[in-house]
């Protein structure tokens, strides 16, 4: 059953979607680990400390990355339309 065509199609979009969210993902994370520690330490309390650092990571993230995303994303939907027609016939 997981040989089915339409399976690897499904399983290729789905590691293709964690690929692409991965450094906007990890930039946040490491973001937060940075601000927990940072808070943790100094004992302050300020709820724009938590988000705006991970926002701003994120966002810089995606800068850098946009290019090689963008990429992955457009080699991956050529290669769905011909597996879609090959799948079709």
């Amino acid at each position: 059953m997981l040989a089915d065509p339409w399976w690897r199609l499904v399983q290729e979009a789905l590691w293709l979607s964690a690929l692409l969210a991965a450094p906007a993902a990890l930039a946040a994370l490491g973001a937060g680990l940075l601000v927990s520690v940072l808070v943790a330490t100094t004992r302050v309390r300020e709820t724009t400390l938590s988000a705006a650092p991970k926002a701003a990571a994120a966002l810089g993230a995606l800068l850098i990355a946009g290019a090689w995303m963008a990429e992955q994303w457009v080699r991956f939907s050529g290669g769905l339309w011909l597996a879609i027609e090959g799948v079709c016939r």
